[in-house]
C-alpha cells in the first residue's frame, strides 16, 4: 500500500469537507454551495464518500481527491498537501527510494495475480468435476449462483500443485506466489499449494483490491477447518473486514454496520438485501477494525451467539487479563474493551444475541424478518451486560444483587459521558430494585478497582485528609473543566503552565491529568497545536478538534470570565492554582486507596512486609510539594 492510499483509507473526505462545507444528503451522496466561487442560490458542490471524491458541477467545473480538495482550498502543492496530511492521520512519511518504487510495482503485479487467481478458483468451482461437491456444499447453504460470481467464491484443487503450477505457466515467479500467500514453502525448500481441496472466499480490502483468500475445508478429517491467507504485505488479517468492500455503500446509507462471525453470515444476509453486514474472519476484534468502520458509521451492532454473549463469556471479559481471550475461533466479547474503544471512537456500540444453536445465515433463510427484529433488539453493551448476568437470578439475594452490581459498575465508571453514567446507574438501581444513592458510593470506589470497606485507621504513617468522595469527584471534575475553559481560549499558557510546574519540582502537564475522555482530546490536541509551526495554536485548535467535541469547544469560549484588572496574569494564577488542586485531589484519592488495601491486608492477617510502602512514600513527598506550591504566591517570572 502507498502512503497515499495509506492516507485515504486512514481520513473520511467527509470529515474534511464537512469541517467548512455545510452538506445535506441527497441519495447516498451529499451536496452543499461550493467553497471555490460566489454562489449562494444553487449547491453545486457534490461529495461522493463511495469513491472518496468530489466534484463541483457550477461555475468551477473542477473536482477530485481529497488531496486535491486540500490543495485548491489551502493553496498549497503536493507535496505541502501530502505533509499536512500525513501529520493529520500519522502516517510517517519518506522519500521513496529505488527499492520503495521496486516494492510499489510487485505490490500491484500481487494484487494482479490475486486476481487471476479468482477466476482459477471459481472456474474451478463451477466449471469442473472435481468441484461440484464444493458448489453442492454452497447450493445446500442456501447461496445462489449469482451470488457466487458476486461475491467471489471458488474452490482450489486436492493438489499439491496444481494451482502453482497454472500460474507459472502464466508467468508468474514461485517468490510471486509466496508473497502472495498461495503457496507455501518446505523445509527443503521446495513449495506447494498452500490451499488445497477448500472453499475459496476472496478477500478484498475496503476500496474492493484483492489482499487474500479465506478457506473453509470441505474434507472432515482435515484440519484446520478455516485457513487464512498468511501475513503478507497485502494481507493483515488484524486489519481487514470480510464483506467491507461489499457493504461500505449501504452502511454510509443505513448509517448503520452489524458484524458477524463468519464468512457464510456475510454472504447470506447480503444476498436477502441484509447488505451492511461484515465479519472479523475468525479474530478478535480490534480497535483497528472499528477505526475502518467509524469512516462510514458510528453505530456497529455486534451480533453474537448464545454462547458468545452468555454470562460465562461477559464475565470473561469482564476480568482484567485478557490473554485468554487472544484465541482466533470465534468473535470474543470483551465488555471492557468494547466500552474503551467505543469511548475514543465516539461510537455507539450495540450487542444482539442470535438464537441459540444458530448462525445469522441460518436466521435470514429461515425468515429474513426475524433477522431484521433481532437487529433492532440490540441493546448498549452495558444493558447487554446487565441483563445477562442478572437472568434467572434470585434478585432478592441481597449477596446476587452486590455480586452483580461489583461487576457492572466498572463497566459504566469507564464511560466518560455523566449523563450515561448516571442513566445506567438508574437502570442498575431499578434492575437490582436498590437505592441509586447507594450505587453511587459504590461507584467511586468500583473507579478506583477496589471493593467498598468500613475504614478503621490502618496505618499511622499514612497522613489523615479524608474528603466526601462524591464531593471529591465533583470538584474534580469542575477543576478539568476550568482548566480546559482556559487553555482553548489560550494555548500558549500551557508553556507557562509547564514552566511554573517544573521549578516547583513537579511534573508537566499530561493527559493523565484528566480523567474525563474528552478533556484528554482536548489536552492532546492544545500539545499538538504548540509541536506544530504551521498554523496558530487556536487555528490548529478549531482545525482539529473532533466534530463530536466541536459544540464542547464553543460553549467553553463562550462562557464568560470575571473581569478583573490585569485579567491575563490573574487567570494564568488560577489556572496553575487549578491544576495544582486538582493534582491535589488525585493524591488523596492515592492514600486513600492505600488505607484500603492496607486494611485487606490486615484483614487477611498478613503482619509482613508492606508492599505499598514505596507508594504511600511517593504519595506523601508529592502531596508534600503540593501543599508547598499551593501555600505560596505562584511566580510566573
Amino acid at each position: 500500500m502507498t502512503v497515499i492510499d495509506e492516507i485515504k483509507n486512514r481520513i473520511d473526505i467527509m470529515d474534511v469537507v464537512s469541517e467548512t462545507v455545510k452538506l445535506r444528503r441527497t441519495g447516498k451522496n451529499y451536496i452543499g454551495f461550493c467553497p471555490f466561487h460566489e454562489n449562494k442560490r444553487t449547491p453545486a458542490f457534490v461529495v461522493f464518500p463511495d469513491s472518496g471524491t468530489w466534484r463541483c458541477f457550477g461555475q468551477c467545473n473542477e473536482g477530485g481527491d481529497i488531496f486535491k480538495y486540500i490543495m485548491k482550498k489551502e493553496g498549497w502543492d503536493f507535496n505541502e498537501t501530502l505533509k499536512n496530511l500525513a501529520a493529520r492521520t500519522g502516517v510517517e512519511l519518506q522519500p521513496q527510494t529505488e527499492e520503495q518504487k521496486d516494492q510499489d510495482e510487485q505490490y500491484n503485479r500481487l494484487h494482479q495475480l490475486l486476481d487471476e487467481a479468482v477466476i482459477f478458483y471459481r472456474h474451478q468451482l463451477l466449471q469442473t468435476p472435481a468441484g461440484s461437491h464444493a458448489l453442492n456444499y454452497l447450493l445446500n447453504r442456501g447461496v445462489k449462483k449469482e451470488t457466487i460470481e458476486k461475491v467471489g467464491l471458488g474452490y482450489s484443487p486436492a493438489s499439491w500443485d496444481n494451482t502453482h503450477q497454472y500460474f507459472l505457466g502464466k508467468g508468474y515467479t514461485e517468490n510471486d506466489m509466496e508473497e502472495a500467500g498461495m503457496v507455501s514453502r518446505r523445509d527443503n525448500g521446495g513449495i506447494y499449494d498452500r490451499f488445497r481441496n477448500r472453499l475459496m472466499f476472496a478477500i478484498r480490502d475496503a476500496n474492493g483490491r484483492m489482499a487474500g483468500f479465506g478457506a473453509r475445508t470441505l474434507d472432515p478429517e482435515d484440519m484446520p477447518k478455516y485457513l487464512n491467507s498468511p501475513q503478507t504485505g497485502l494481507f493483515d488479517k488484524g486489519r481487514l473486514l470480510y464483506g467491507l468492500d461489499l457493504a461500505r455503500k449501504a452502511i454510509r446509507a443505513e448509517d448503520q454496520v452489524v458484524i458477524v462471525e463468519g464468512y457464510m453470515d456475510v454472504i447470506i444476509p447480503y444476498q436477502a438485501g441484509f447488505l451492511n453486514t461484515v465479519s472479523p474472519m475468525g479474530t478478535a476484534l480490534t480497535e483497528d477494525h472499528l477505526r475502518q468502520l467509524k469512516k462510514y458509521t458510528r453505530r456497529m451492532i455486534l451480533a453474537l451467539d448464545a454462547d458468545a454473549a452468555g454470562e460465562k463469556a461477559t464475565l470473561r471479559g469482564l476480568e482484567i487479563a485478557r490473554t485468554a481471550l487472544d484465541r482466533d475461533s470465534e468473535i470474543q466479547f470483551d465488555p471492557r474493551g468494547l466500552i474503551q474503544n467505543e469511548a475514543r471512537l465516539q461510537a455507539d456500540v450495540r450487542v444482539t444475541t442470535i438464537p441459540a444453536g444458530m448462525d445469522p445465515d441460518e436466521v435470514v433463510l429461515r425468515d429474513p424478518e426475524e433477522w431484521r427484529k433481532i437487529l433492532a433488539a440490540a441493546k448498549p453493551v452495558v444493558l447487554h451486560v446487565m441483563e445477562t448476568l442478572a437472568a434467572q437470578k434470585d434478585l432478592e439475594d441481597p449477596k446476587v444483587k452486590r455480586e452483580i452490581a461489583e461487576q457492572v459498575l466498572p463497566l459504566i465508571e469507564d464511560i466518560p459521558n455523566a449523563v450515561e453514567r448516571d442513566a445506567y446507574r438508574q437502570r442498575l438501581a431499578r434492575l437490582l430494585k436498590v437505592d441509586e444513592r447507594a450505587l453511587v458510593g459504590e461507584s467511586s470506589n468500583a473507579r478506583r478497582g477496589v471493593s467498598r470497606k468500613k475504614i478503621r485507621i490502618a496505618d499511622q504513617t499514612i497522613p489523615e485528609k479524608k474528603v466526601d468522595q462524591a464531593t471529591s469527584l465533583q470538584l474534580a471534575r469542575s477543576l478539568e473543566r476550568h482548566c480546559i475553559k482556559l487553555l482553548v481560549r489560550e494555548p500558549e499558557w500551557l508553556q507557562l503552565l509547564d514552566r511554573v510546574l517544573q521549578k516547583a519540582g513537579l511534573n508537566r502537564l499530561d493527559i493523565a491529568d484528566f480523567d474525563h475522555a474528552d478533556f484528554q482530546i482536548f489536552v492532546r490536541i492544545i500539545m499538538q497545536s504548540l509541536e506544530q509551526d504551521q498554523l496558530e495554536p487556536e487555528k490548529f485548535l478549531l482545525s482539529n478538534i473532533p466534530e463530536n467535541l466541536q459544540i464542547v469547544l464553543n460553549t467553553l469560549q463562550s462562557e464568560s470570565l470575571e473581569s478583573e484588572i490585569r485579567l491575563d496574569q490573574k487567570l494564568q494564577e488560577d489556572l496553575i492554582r487549578s491544576v495544582l488542586k486538582l493534582r491535589l485531589i488525585k493524591v488523596n484519592e492515592g492514600l486513600q486507596q492505600m488505607r484500603y488495601l492496607l486494611e485487606e491486608l490486615k484483614e487477611q492477617g498478613d503482619s509482613g512486609i508492606n508492599p505499598y510502602q514505596d507508594m504511600i512514600l511517593r504519595y506523601t513527598l508529592l502531596r508534600g510539594r503540593l501543599d508547598q506550591a499551593l501555600g505560596r504566591p505562584i511566580q510566573l517570572d
